[in-house]
């Protein structure tokens, strides 16, 4: 039986159905990403799920006893707490039995109370939260509220998991995380037990995490099992044939209208069957909700600057109590360049920005920046959002006209033409913006900034909230953007589309570095990794040696030998086996996808992804075997 499944759920807030219909079903041990572009209603979808909310229609069955906990986007947390007690309102329950039974309250059936506090483990709550703390690195005496938004975040999962929920609900869990945590918390996620509900539009996350993936699409859940890539050409696939059928639907609307209006031939007895056909393909066309439309975007690179943008050579920069952010620091930034800042919260990433950028003048060293510089930041216009301000009055204050480009070529747009690139419908442009949800509040802001006219970007976190098809359209822009490009981003997939190099933090004593050191690299975040990867195993390896005692002999490689009789048979045939596996999984993954099989057969859904898993690791153990073999 699945843990938890929903059917035939509706939800509209005013006329806009968010579920229409939605049907999603859940079993033991999946990871399924929940997707969709903002506003379709993915967070109040995992309410709902959570038990928080409610549909307007529609039926939800639980396994018996199930256990859920969610985790909001901004987890709240009792004023004064500290952390242990934070963390210890997952255990609420236990702790408050346990109190019970030591007091011995009067009236108290002391053997049932027992009974549940064993049922709950809760004779050792406290080490079950210790455990948790040690395990997120967290300090169990800090004060909550003087924590950081990525600190915070990983103390409502503390709390989440000492509760032990056979389903955890996670809403955009990589928000204020930096790359590391993000790399921690996959890897905490992959190896837990129970099953997992995430939002989120982080894809290299849903790729790591998710055994199976739900894109909430116009009011309706389509399921796509494995990889986000194998969504991505699947959806690619659905979304061409949707365009063909409703291209076939209007053209035969459009030919019967045509033969209605000839008049009286048309209300005849023997025609009574083809009105009838006409007017409901006038209301399918009526009801057809057409797909999402898509931000089409442009950005102005103002006047070109010169060749160089800025050299900074042994720059280093520290503040009172010692603390160095950046130490001898040496780069040049050249026009056009895109370049990346990768490091933890806290390690000095926009100060090393204000160096680049003239705001702040170093402590040692020098910075020389070039000629023409326009500046555009992304995380100021955030900062100075007026919330009672209207959209248009945002984007183009004291005007209805927006220009782009330079004497002589300036183009004009009206305001409203602009905000409805960016999604935005003439209907809303007089709304104040605290109506915006995050992610469309976001998107107001690229609104904003690509409005201006510079050569220089400075985007810090501009991928928080923006959904999956936005973040593809801002990476096209950037990529053809002919300006420089500073970003700041803990997205490891958008830094990898859009970066040429990339500047990280690698001050980890644990590795050898030192307060304030940065360094540079060509290519992306993956790129940055490998180089740094090598760079640790260089430095590993030429460490001393702790012993004093000579070091064996490295035995003799083995000699290449031929294959023998059964190896080359086992060779020659797995070309055909690899080809077999790959036709297996593809007609898994079809079935999958299928919305009927969750409905129709949901018991058949476990062996079937355990298949589609087991195909995925006879395939690479195929392939390597084969690399192995074809080597010799």
């Amino acid at each position: 039986m699945a843990l938890l499944s929903l059917a035939d759920a509706h939800l509209a807030f005013g006329h806009v159905p968010l579920l229409d219909g939605a049907a999603i079903s859940l079993e033991a041990g999946e990871r399924l990403a929940l997707i969709g572009r903002n506003g379709t209603g993915k967070s109040s979808l995992l309410k709902i799920l959570a038990g928080l909310e409610k549909p307007d229609d529609g039926r939800m069955s639980l396994q018996q006893g199930l256990t859920r906990v969610y985790v909001p986007q901004e987890p709240q947390f009792e004023p004064g707490a500290s952390v242990f007690d934070a963390v210890a309102e997952g255990v609420a329950e236990a702790r408050a039995l346990r109190e019970r039974y030591e007091t011995h309250a009067e009236g108290d059936d002391l053997d049932a109370v027992q009974t549940r506090i064993e049922a709950l483990d809760g004779w050792t709550w406290e080490q079950r939260v210790t455990e948790a703390l040690e395990r997120l690195r967290l300090d169990a005496d800090a004060r909550v509220e003087a924590l950081s938004g990525g600190t915070k975040k990983r103390v409502a999962l503390a709390r989440a998991l000492v509760a032990r929920p056979q389903l955890l609900l996670l809403d955009e869990p990589t928000n204020h995380l930096d790359v590391e945590a993000i790399e921690w918390l996959q890897e905490l996620l992959v190896a837990w037990r129970g099953a997992l509900i995430v939002v989120s539009h982080d894809r290299a996350f849903i790729d790591a995490v998710a055994t199976r993936i739900v894109e909430l699409d116009r009011g309706i859940l389509r399921s796509y099992p494995g990889r986000f890539s194998t969504y991505e050409a699947t959806k690619a696939r659905e979304l061409e044939d949707e365009a063909l059928a409703n291209a076939r639907a209007d053209k035969l609307l459009a030919q019967e209208e045509v033969w209605v209006r000839k008049g009286v031939e048309a209300r005849r007895t023997r025609s009574v069957g083809r009105i009838g056909r006409l007017e409901g393909l006038r209301r399918a066309r009526a009801e057809r909700r057409d797909a999402l439309g898509r931000v089409r975007l442009e950005l102005d690179a103002g006047l070109p600057p010169g060749k160089i943008v800025a050299e900074l050579t042994d720059v280093s920069m520290g503040f009172g109590g010692g603390t160095q952010l950046v130490d001898r620091f040496t780069a040049t930034l050249l026009r056009g360049d895109k370049v990346g800042l990768i490091g933890p919260n806290g390690c000095g990433k926009t100060t090393l920005l204000k160096l680049i950028l003239g705001e702040l003048q170093p402590t040692s060293g020098r910075v020389r920046q070039g000629t023409r510089l326009t500046v555009a930041y992304f995380d100021q216009m955030r900062a100075g959002l007026d919330l009672d301000a209207t959209l248009a009055d945002t984007i183009s204050p004291g005007s209805e006209w927006i220009e782009f480009g330079q004497p002589p070529k300036v183009t004009r747009k009206h305001v409203m033409s602009y905000l409805t690139d960016f999604l935005f419908s003439p209907e809303r442009a007089n709304s104040p913006v605290r109506t915006l949800s995050g992610g469309e509040r976001n998107r107001l802001l690229l609104a904003r900034l690509f409005a201006l006219s510079a050569n220089v970007l400075v985007l810090d976190e501009p991928t928080n909230d923006l959904d999956i098809d936005t973040l593809e359209l801002l990476e096209e822009l950037l990529q053809a953007y002919d300006g420089t490009v500073f970003l700041v981003s803990h997205d490891r997939r958008f830094l990898d589309n859009v970066v040429t190099s990339t500047i990280a933090w690698e001050g980890d004593p644990a590795y050898g570095g030192r307060p304030g050191l940065w360094r540079e690299y060509e290519g992306g975040y993956e790129d940055w990794k490998r180089q740094r990867g090598r760079a640790r195993a260089i430095a590993a390896a030429a460490a001393p040696v702790a012993s004093a005692a000579p070091a064996p002999a490295p035995a003799p490689a083995a000699p290449r030998s031929k294959l023998s009789f059964k190896e080359q048979r086992e060779l020659d045939g797995l070309p055909g086996r690899i080809e077999a596996l790959e036709a297996e999984q593809k007609a898994l993954q079809e079935r999958l996808a299928s919305n009927d099989l969750y409905t129709r057969e949901p018991q058949a859904v476990p062996a079937l992804q355990a298949r589609h898993e087991a195909i995925e690791a006879e395939l690479m153990q195929a392939l390597e075997r084969w690399e192995a073999l074809a080597a010799r």
